[in-house]
């Protein structure tokens, strides 16, 4: 499939589509929340969902009217966030073989995200992952967050090819929407708290990143070490 695609690379969302940050978003919002008496809704993180930390966190000032800055409530998670990345952040299910088998296959990949470049550094480095990836694109990288397609066609920029030759995961309808825009193949990777997002545009919507289509569309069956269970 994939000489039909011309896929040369895969992009990846880092917040909810490599690893679980979107549940560890929602005990951080909850806590700010708490703090000022309001509540953290599945409604509130949808609007949030695949924003810029400081576009996310005015986001909840307006939904809640609250009497906080941007930068207190950003203080404030960087006080409450470390202690709960030691204990609870996790790979997403499928992350770790589909990145080793783009490896195999000597498919360059790099991550595309709308965090802080300290956030998404210390996230990939706690599982020895910063260093293979091509590049790192973060919120410091661009003008115009997700849903603004700007961060996918820096991404293909950087690799020197067409956005059409771009393989891009995501887990949020911003984050999908983006890439969308921007010409991708666009594969979304809901989980938990997206399922229910509107992905209109996508090539696919797929299970998990383990999910047999991913390999199939980059022609990662033949390189791959251990393939994915298409039945199951």
């Amino acid at each position: 499939m994939s000489s039909q695609l011309l896929l040369k690379a895969a992009v990846f969302d880092l917040d909810g589509l490599m690893f679980n940050t979107e549940d560890l978003y929602i005990e951080v919002g909850t806590e700010l929340l708490r703090r000022r008496g309001r509540s953290f809704t599945p409604e509130l993180l949808d609007a949030m969902m695949g924003r810029k930390s400081p576009v996310a966190l005015q986001v909840m000032i307006d939904w809640h009217q609250l009497d906080a800055t941007v930068g207190q409530l950003l203080a404030e998670t960087d006080e409450i966030f470390p202690a709960i990345l030691d204990a609870k952040l996790a790979p997403m299910p499928g992350l770790l073989d589909l990145l080793r088998d783009l490896e195999i296959a000597g498919i360059p990949k790099a991550v595309a995200t709308s965090s802080r470049w300290v956030f998404a550094s210390d996230a990939l480095s706690r599982f020895s992952l910063l260093d293979r990836f091509r590049f790192i694109l973060t919120a410091e990288h661009v003008a115009h967050g997700k849903p603004h397609p700007e961060i996918y066609q820096t991404a293909a920029r950087r690799f020197g090819w067409e956005t059409s030759q771009l393989m891009v995961l995501e887990d949020s309808e911003n984050g999908c929407r983006a890439a969308v825009a921007a010409g991708a193949y666009t594969v979304a990777v809901p989980n938990c708290h997206s399922r229910r997002h509107d992905f209109r545009g996508v090539a696919f919507v797929a299970d998990t990143l383990a999910d047999p289509r991913i390999y199939a569309a980059l022609d990662l069956s033949a390189s791959m070490s251990c393939p994915p269970d298409i039945e199951g």
